[in-house]
């Protein structure tokens, strides 16, 4: 009988002994890697990006990510974690790939156990990192976005320019009148240098003398050109005019100051001379009407074309309107047309056209 009591009590406290055992050992949580880790927003081109991140059970994790990508390309590049001598883990983006204006990353772990899982935002929806570049990146950019990226133009034009009659070889009244036909390629850094190019051109009018033989008055000219930026609202142009006219081989010069935004409302005060043709003084005010079209209103002192180099022709008044209409796919097409006269009694129309293709 005793033996059978002391068997029950000893089965009793086992019992109670190990059930508690069991209940902690159910209760004990499984436990996953994490990571945390303080998003990045702003980094600096051209230097290392530095990612920092902390690890919850490294033991369980074979390798953390920062897949990243340069904005605006599709292609993606990895940098693996590794730990730093004191503290979390980094990862560092080279440098050469923190480009303006952004970079954009996301985080992947993969565990002990395989395959990989994310852990910070996605690659469908990656971090943005804004990389600041220099004002003049951030203006060129600017400018470019608002050509559509057409550094290129080509552009031709022709016009009819007729002043009316003028008294020559002791008053004989001779037509006084020319026409000029022009063709120019621009390129524009737009930098500090905004543009450059190249035009060349023909301009004829009727010779005053009575020898028939003799060839008509004008000029074959050629005229690389320059533009440079001053500051925001301030720019300038210089050029360099060469050219063949009925006396021979001619040189002269041409500048302008620029005023206002240059690919929208603006004022240009410029010049232009050359030997045995002449000179001009303009002032021009270009008026943004609408988004495709500019207006244009002129005012031109000229004393072109000059009967010969030793001449002193009178100085006309030309008052001009030009038009420019933006078609859409880098065309744009212009007209011109006005009145100019040397004396008060004679003056005649002038009559433009004009286009040009940005590429």
């Amino acid at each position: 009988m005793v033996t059978r009591t002391l068997v029950a009590i000893g089965l009793a406290a086992m019992t109670l002994c190990s059930a508690p055992t069991r209940s902690l050992a159910q209760a004990a949580p499984s436990a996953d890697p994490a990571l945390h880790h303080a998003p990045v927003s702003v980094a600096t081109a051209g230097q290392d990006l530095t990612i920092l991140a902390a690890i919850d059970h490294p033991e369980m994790v074979r390798s953390a990510i920062v897949v990243y990508r340069i904005a605006g390309a599709s292609d993606v590049h990895e940098v693996r974690f590794l730990r730093a001598a004191q503290g979390p883990y980094i990862a560092l983006i080279p440098g050469g790939d923190v480009r303006s204006p952004s970079i954009e990353y996301t985080v992947e772990l993969e565990p002990v156990a395989g395959g990989r899982k994310t852990v910070f935002a996605s690659r469908e929806e990656m971090q943005e990192v804004e990389v600041p570049g220099d004002l003049e990146d951030a203006r060129e950019r600017a400018l470019a976005a608002r050509l559509d990226n057409r550094r290129s133009v080509v552009s031709t034009s022709t016009e009819y320019v007729a002043f009316g009659q003028r008294s020559v070889d002791g008053g004989r009244e001779v037509a006084d009148r020319y026409w000029r036909a022009e063709a120019s390629y621009t390129y524009r850094p737009l930098r500090t240098v905004a543009e450059f190019g190249i035009r060349a051109g023909v301009v004829r009018g009727p010779n005053p003398s009575s020898d028939a033989t003799k060839p008509d008055l004008g000029l074959n000219y050629g005229a690389p050109s320059i533009r440079l930026r001053l500051g925001d609202i301030w720019h300038v142009e210089g050029e360099f005019l060469t050219s063949v006219t009925a006396s021979g081989f001619a040189v002269g010069t041409g500048g302008a100051v620029l005023i206002g935004d240059p690919y929208g409302s603006k004022l240009t005060l410029g010049f232009e001379s050359i030997q045995g043709f002449g000179s001009r003084v303009y002032s021009r005010v270009d008026i943004a009407a609408r988004p495709n079209l500019v207006i244009s209103p002129i005012v031109e002192v000229t004393d072109a074309v000059r009967v010969t180099e030793a001449s002193q022709n009178k100085f006309g008044v030309r008052l001009l309107t030009e038009a420019r209409l933006a078609l859409g796919a880098g065309f744009t097409l212009s007209a011109l047309a006005g009145y100019q006269a040397r004396v008060a009694a004679s003056g005649g129309p002038t009559l433009g056209l004009g286009c040009s293709y940005g590429f």
